[in-house]
Formats: C-alpha cells, sequence, structure tokens
C-alpha cells in the first residue's frame, strides 16, 4: 500500500511503557523528508482504560493506516492478522499491522533490523555461540536473525521454560546447522558464550536493571541490548566495562522503523538523511 501526497498517513503505536518511544520521531520525520503529512499516535492500553483488543479495533476502524506494535503485545496481535510471509508466520510475532481493505496484515522489522545491526557492527563476523535472554517477541525475531546470520549455537533463556522450548522448536524446525538449547539460567548460558542479548524489558525507563551480572559478561566478545530507551543501557554499560563490542538497541530501533516505513507507505527515504534529523533526541 503507498501513501499518497494528497492525504494524511495516519500510523501509530499500541504498547505499554512507550512515552519515551522515538517511533513517531522517526515516522514523523521520514513524513517531512517525504513530504508527508504523517501522523503517529502512541496508543497506551492501560491510559486509555481499554483493554489491547479495543485499542486495536479502534485504530483498524479509526482511519489509521498501520500500526507498529511493540512489549508485550507482539504475540498477542498475530491472532489478528494475515500473515503472508512463512518465516514470518514461524516467529510467531508481528511488529507492523498495515490496515489493508482485505483485512490486516501483519509484518515483522525486527528480525531484519536486527540482521542489519549486527552486520553494520561486526561485518561478516560468525555470531558463534550465543547467549539470548528473553524468548517474547523481539526475542523470537533476534533468534531467527541469528539463524539468518548462521549462529553455531543458540542459548534461548528464559524464566518461563516453557516458552524458550517452544522457540527452540521453531528453530530447529528451520532445519539450520545452528545448534539450539534451552535454559532459566542466565548466567549458565553465558559461560563460554561469544556474545551475550538482552531481549527482555529489563534496562528500560521505568524498570531499570540488567538480566546479566558484569562477572558472567567475562569472556564474551559482543553484546546487544534490544532495549533502546535509554540507548546507553546498565547491561551494555557492563558489557562495554568487560571489553565487549556493543551493538545499541538504537541500531535495531532504526532498522525496524525503516522497514516498517517502507511497509507502511512504499515511499523511498535517505536513510542518511533521516537518521542525521532524528539523532539529536536519540540520548
Amino acid at each position: 500500500m503507498t501513501a499518497t501526497l494528497e492525504k494524511t498517513v495516519k500510523l501509530g503505536l499500541i504498547g505499554d511503557n512507550i512515552t519515551r518511544s522515538k517511533s513517531p520521531r522517526l515516522h514523523r520525520t521520514a513524513g517531512e523528508l517525504a513530504g508527508l503529512n504523517v501522523t503517529y499516535d502512541r496508543l497506551i492500553p492501560k491510559d486509555m482504560n481499554l483493554t489491547f483488543d479495543e485499542v486495536f479495533e479502534q485504530a483498524r476502524t479509526g482511519g489509521f493506516l498501520g500500526i507498529n506494535v511493540t512489549y508485550p503485545y507482539k504475540e498477542l496481535v498475530t491472532s489478528k492478522v494475515t500473515v503472508a510471509d512463512p518465516l514470518v508466520r514461524a516467529i510467531g510475532a508481528v511488529n507492523t499491522v498495515v490496515f489493508d481493505p482485505e483485512g490486516p496484515k501483519g509484518f515483522n522489522t525486527d528480525y531484519t533490523g536486527f540482521m542489519n545491526a549486527y552486520r553494520a557492527v561486526r561485518g561478516d563476523a560468525n555470531p558463534g555461540q550465543v547467549c539470548l535472554i528473553g524468548t517474547g517477541g523481539v526475542g523470537k525475531a533476534v533468534a531467527f536473525g541469528l539463524i539468518g546470520l548462521g549462529a553455531k549455537t543458540i542459548r534461548c533463556v528464559d524464566l518461563d521454560t516453557d516458552k524458550a522450548e517452544a522457540l527452540a522448536q521453531a528453530l530447529r524446525a528451520l532445519g539450520s546447522d545452528t545448534k539450539i538449547e534451552t535454559t532459566g539460567d542466565a548466567v549458565a548460558a553465558a559461560q563460554g558464550a561469544d556474545g551475550v542479548i538482552n531481549c527482555t524489558p529489563v534496562g528500560m525507563v521505568g524498570i531499570g536493571g540488567t538480566p546479566l551480572a558484569f562477572e558472567a559478561m567475562q569472556g564474551a566478545h559482543w553484546a546487544f541490548d534490544a532495549v533502546y530507551t535509554p540507548v546507553e543501557t546498565e547491561f551494555l554499560q557492563d558489557a562495554e566495562r568487560a571489553g565487549l563490542t556493543v551493538i545499541s538497541g538504537y541500531e535495531l530501533f532504526f532498522g525496524q522503523g525503516v522497514d516498517a516505513w517502507s511497509i507502511f507507505t512504499g515511499v523511498d527515504l535517505d536513510h542518511t538523511a533521516l537518521r542525521a534529523a532524528i539523532q539529536e533526541e536519540v540520548q
């Protein structure tokens, strides 16, 4: 679906704890660069005294071209959309929805955003053995991205071991050479790992903390945090102090954002210009 210059492009984000999300800034600025009038609303169910289902329905019938979906609704929304991409169906999480006349269509730009973020920092280097903490919506997408990058081993970590095992089964079903393991112990999973990844909300503004102690990072080579508000999370600060190469969650945010923009509008963007235009509000 392609937006036109003659109408307002109405977009939004459904999620919890998103008052500091940079998505509105990214999409509104993209609109300015593309010569489009773009609105982008934060839709927080609890603040609206509505359920997720009710907010989704309001967006569907309220003139929105599409919405982004974030924590904790990326898996829940899959039941409300048609997903054409078999890989996204396998991921089982959707972060981008287009309200097509034929019905809502679901996409996932987290896994492509992660792969691009990783390559931008580490090039063609193999991820190696990876400790992946958090197997929810973004964790699933990052795990599939790691498969695409050829990771040797993915250790899926979640306090909900059933959730971790469900992701492991989905990853194994791809038939790749990547070894898949599960555990509820992040410290144990980090032992001997080349990369450590946080895909939990721990570290976000309003939540704080870190999912992995500094000592457990020793010996790893790189770290990624899906959290980007703040950009400098305790997890990444510890990783940097431990000598790891750091991949910021901001890179995932930017990558998934420009991919979502393309899905929403079909309008080409100058990514360098967009990055420069929104950079001052990153910190």
